[in-house]
């Protein structure tokens, strides 16, 4: 102890919680040091000078502050989270989808059966990485529809740090690749704050979007704060970032290891798949789509799976398959009930979801095998989550070519997904998202999907640990219940580094999830679980485990049922059920009738679990919270100015939904003409742009790729200084209503018309407001291709939005399609 109090940390440390001695390599006072931390105030104190000073330097003797590091042994950490993605999806949980990457993982680790999340992305990513429930952390609900009380205010405060932040300052490499939907929109821009991003988390290197989804050919991605587009200047749909994620990676591993090979590493890895748009490469969906995995249709295949679950063990023998949707709140087709047309776009979209989620794996892959290169793999902790919810139920009943289509509630026929999208399903040309009865299937044997927190369709999802130095129970299966609050505790015991009790001098909440540390060793491959009571909330829908008991309230609402008219219940008033989930694996029979009192002894556990972890108020207007006033990028400005060139971040892009708009563009035209984007906000899916082309001002308003109405002057504006301006009339109030835009060039009028429909619900989600160039998508390929650089001079831009013109209920109904698509 005497060596831990000459370091300097006594003052603060010494005798707390029982902390050992520190693990000092090298001499210390040398360049070379290194010593661990008691780990419980973050950053450690800095330890007390150990050398001589005298006047002058010859007499003085220097000494260096150790370098901190992990405990000996402490292994790197590898968590990979896979996006919307059910229980039955991969080979590895008895799916059809070839995933080799994670039965090899599988076959060298152990298989988890029963790893539960909070039903919906960014609440189970808050959760994964803190260690603390989802509510507890400010995500009871996703950013874009959070409210001002402490369960739902999608704030991270600083007294609950991060897994990034506690590894990070014990001595490792902490880094974050891919989606990040914990960064609320309104800090979402390039000046930050960057509390709220990765950064602000601990995680000291960043690459990836801070959205719920993003387009993987051309994404709306960042490379800490700023941010890239490393597509550009190759050809439309040779770079995507599924492959470019997985390469940055790797290249990240090879800097660490070349500059501090012996520094552990935490890479936490969130590909965007299989989130829509679903976007795999050609080579993938041929592959794939030559396997003929889906020719039978969603009942054979849930069938397949169920017996393939079976054989397997990742489900009990007597385990009983729940039953096909058939009335409400949910009613799916059979196969046997569609059209041969029908079978065949559905097959279409089928295939190219399990391209996205081979190829998702694959990549996956590369990283793994990067770290078995180095000769690291044997240490390396990798947790792998098969999803941060069940299967996603947003593609509408019939799946779509464009998922904005879909989360502003338009259905694309089947006969125009044949005609106009078959054979680039996929591909850049389309946001695909598939039918809601192959997510149903990909959920197998459980009911319900994603959005749904009260039924384990929604919240149970595969997990898989490999650590071949300490894991020897090769290919076990484990069956406790967990939940992914357990991730973090696993992870600190693994490396023999504390939870903190104060992180920059605040005092730190306590984690509340469970290590699964007691599972590694194959004597307690059947131990009960340590996780013994777990509530579950999502926009009303609410669940509780306690010791094997499983109650939960019923579906007022199916996820993509998108009737305006459907009456909620009271939220106090939602009907319950009840499961022993110790003889009745998939929630098949409901015994509330025959047990009441046990039912109503879990009501009560739910309410104090509820009271505890800042759940209450209880709201189910779902996602028609995302119209009520929150923080904003650009509180209080009514009228927005723009010099060129710039890009606008999500977080401070102004509306033009439901509303009057005018944009205005004072430029100077050069000898011989200019072309080129004035201003845009989105591209090829949803959106609008305000450009000259060869000349001639333009105006295209894209209504979800479906239409696109067109203003267009009949002659090119002359050299000199011009002002632009397309004034747009909404005939509100109501949502989607016509409109009357008319384009002037210095105040006369060179084209008017009245377009019949505007755009419902859901503005662009993942491209950037661009002046003076586009740097995503077009919204008309016909007319230019990106970046189409202004050849002029832009002087200002100028944006004015009016009010919006929509009546109480529907913005209700707005605000619920919007933040759906958000996530």
């Amino acid at each position: 102890m005497a060596l831990f109090l000459g370091l300097g940390f006594g003052a603060v440390q010494a005798g707390s919680s029982g902390a050992p001695p520190p693990q000092v390599t090298g001499k210390l006072g040398s360049p070379s040091a290194a010593t661990t931390i008691p780990g419980n105030q973050l950053p450690a104190p800095a330890p007390k000078f150990g050398g001589v000073i005298k006047d002058d330097a010859k007499n003085s003797t220097a000494w260096w502050p150790p370098r901190v590091v992990p405990p000996r042994g402490a292994p790197n950490v590898l968590l990979i989270q896979i996006d919307d993605s059910g229980f039955g999806t991969s080979s590895t949980f008895g799916g059809v989808i070839p995933s080799p990457t994670l039965d090899k993982l599988a076959a060298n680790g152990l298989r988890y059966t029963a790893m539960h999340n909070a039903a919906l992305c960014s609440p189970t990513r808050a959760a994964t990485i803190s260690g603390r429930n989802h509510h507890t952390m400010g995500f009871g609900v996703i950013a874009e529809a959070s409210t001002g009380f402490p369960g739902y205010d999608a704030t991270i405060t600083p007294d609950r740090a991060t897994v990034g932040r506690i590894l990070k300052d014990n001595g490792f490499a902490t880094s974050w690749f891919g989606k990040n939907h914990n960064t609320p929109g309104w800090v979402a821009t390039e000046v930050g704050p960057f509390d709220q991003w990765p950064s602000g988390y601990g995680f000291e290197y960043f690459y990836g979007f801070p959205v719920g989804e993003t387009d993987q050919w051309t994404p709306y991605l960042f490379r800490n704060h700023t941010a890239i587009f490393p597509w550009q200047g190759q050809p439309e749909g040779t770079w995507n970032l599924t492959t470019a994620m997985a390469n940055e990676a790797i290249d990240y591993l090879r800097r660490i290891d070349a500059t501090h090979p012996d520094k552990p590493f935490l890479l936490y890895y969130a590909p965007g798949g299989t989130h829509s748009p679903h976007h795999p490469t050609k080579e993938w969906i041929d592959r794939i789509s030559g396997l003929h995995l889906f020719d039978e249709g969603w009942n054979k295949l849930r069938e397949t799976i169920f017996a393939n679950q079976k054989k397997l063990g990742v489900i009990p023998p007597d385990a009983k398959l729940t039953a096909w949707p058939k009335g409400p709140p949910a009613n799916l087709k059979e196969w046997n009930e569609l059209t041969a047309d029908e079978k065949k776009m559905f097959i279409k979209q089928a295939d190219v979801f399990a391209a996205y989620h081979a190829y998702t794996d694959h990549e996956a892959g590369r990283v793994i095998a990067e770290i078995e290169r180095q000769g690291k793999l044997d240490n390396t902790l990798i947790i792998w989550l098969q999803g941060d919810n069940g299967n996603s139920a947003e593609g509408t009943t019939v799946g779509t070519p464009n998922d904005y289509a879909a989360y502003n509630g338009i259905d694309v026929p089947v006969k125009d997904q044949l005609a106009l999208f078959y054979d680039k399903w996929g591909g850049p040309e389309t946001a695909p998202h598939m039918a809601v009865a192959w997510t149903w299937a990909f959920d197998t044997p459980y009911k319900w999907t994603k959005q749904v927190a009260s039924y384990l369709g929604g919240n149970r999802s595969g997990a898989v640990i490999s650590w071949p130095a300490r894991i020897k129970d090769k290919g076990g299966i484990r069956n406790q219940f967990h939940h992914v609050i357990d991730v973090v505790p696993t992870i600190l015991e693994a490396t023999g580094i504390p939870a903190p009790e104060y992180v920059d001098g605040i005092k730190q909440h306590p984690i509340e999830g469970v290590s699964m540390v007691y599972t590694f060793d194959k004597k307690n491959a059947d131990a009960p679980t340590t996780h013994k009571t777990q509530y579950f909330e999502m926009i009303g829908q609410r669940a509780i485990y306690h010791d094997g008991w499983y109650a939960n309230t019923k579906v007022a609402i199916a996820p993509w049922d998108n009737n305006p008219g459907i009456k909620l219940p009271n939220v106090l008033d939602y009907e319950w059920e009840l499961y022993d989930l110790t003889t009745d694996w998939t929630q098949f029979e409901d015994v509330s009738k025959r047990n009441p009192a046990k039912l109503k002894e879990l009501q009560a556990v739910f309410v104090e679990e509820a009271k505890k972890y800042n759940v209450f108020p209880l709201d189910n207007e779902g996602f028609q919270r995302f119209l009520r006033p929150r923080p904003s990028g650009s509180p209080g400005i009514t009228e927005f100015s723009y010099v060129a060139p710039i890009s606008i971040a999500l977080g401070a892009m102004p509306p033009y939904l439901a509303r009057d708009f005018t944009v205005t563009a004072d430029i100077d035209i050069p000898q011989g003409g200019a072309e080129g984007m004035l201003i845009t906000e989105g591209g090829r899916f949803n959106g609008w742009g305000l450009y000259l082309l060869k000349g001639k001002p333009v105006f295209t308003y894209n209504l979800v790729d479906l239409h696109r109405f067109r203003w267009e002057g009949a002659q090119a504006i002359p050299s000199g200084r011009h002002t632009v301006v397309f004034d747009f009339q909404y005939d509100g109030p109501g949502l989607a209503k016509s409109g009357t835009g008319v384009l002037t060039v210095d105040g006369v009028e060179v084209a008017k018309q009245t377009i019949p429909h505007t755009v419902p619900a859901v503005e662009i989600m993942d491209e950037w407001m661009d002046v003076g160039y586009d740097t995503r998508t077009g919204v008309d390929d016909r007319d230019y291709k990106p970046p189409f650089r202004f050849t002029g001079t832009i002087h200002k831009i100028t944006f004015k939005p009016g009010p919006p013109e929509m009546m109480e209920e529907q913005m209700k109904r707005v605000a619920e399609m919007n933040a759906k698509g958000r996530d």
